[in-house]
């Protein structure tokens, strides 16, 4: 009797370690999933300081209104992912200028660049949203020596920029994300691993999708 309680604990220890593998498979796999359909739908906003001194980490701050108001003037009336790449990069020049104003007004020299590349992200939270780590479309504005603590947003579908207020995503700004992502890719959106999942934002929608 007793080696029988042993082979079924041992036997029982094996299944849990299996299913212990299988759910983290599972799970590793979703998320790798989810983030190459959030990166084939998103673009990002991400504004790197030159240091992480009080005053370099004030100037991203500004740097990041001016050039967040700039851009949101032109991506105004833009519907698609591709249409905001080719508006940002017919641009560039002028964003640069826009972060280069802001800088030399600020009394720093600090040289500047505005480019959209391929960029590494980590596990990103942004107010209630949740990104999950990977490459993302970026337009990057690098201020110096690009050392300090970044700043992020996501430029399309709009979580930047509502008025000359970030970090808070209006309704008409929510409508747009309801319009690009599914109710699925939405909900995983504003799940966090470190909260309690909440969809205050989806109320009545499911009735309308």
């Amino acid at each position: 009797m007793w080696r029988n309680k042993m082979k079924f604990n041992n036997s029982k220890k094996i299944l849990l370690g299996l299913l212990l593998v299988t759910t983290v498979g599972i799970l590793t796999y979703q998320q790798s999933h989810l983030q190459k359909i959030y990166a084939d739908e998103v673009v990002r906003f991400h504004v790197l300081a030159n240091s992480d001194s009080a005053e370099d980490q004030k100037l991203k701050l500004q740097v990041r209104n001016q050039v967040g108001a700039y851009v949101s003037g032109l991506l105004k009336g833009v519907h698609t992912k591709k249409e905001t790449l080719q508006m940002i990069q017919l641009h560039l020049g002028d964003i640069q200028a826009v972060a280069e104003k802001e800088i030399v007004d600020k009394g720093y020299d600090y040289p500047v660049s505005a480019k959209v590349e391929q960029v590494d992200f980590p596990v990103k939270e942004y107010g209630p949203y949740h990104m999950p780590a990977g490459e993302y479309t970026s337009l990057q504005v690098e201020i110096g020596e690009a050392k300090g603590a970044n700043w992020w947003c996501v430029m399309y579908p709009n979580m930047c920029f509502a008025g000359n207020t970030y970090e808070i995503v209006e309704k008409s700004e929510k409508k747009q994300m309801y319009q690009v992502f599914t109710l699925y890719e939405y909900k995983k959106l504003i799940e966090s691993p470190n909260k309690e999942i909440r969809f205050k934002y989806l109320t009545g929608l499911e009735d309308r999708l």
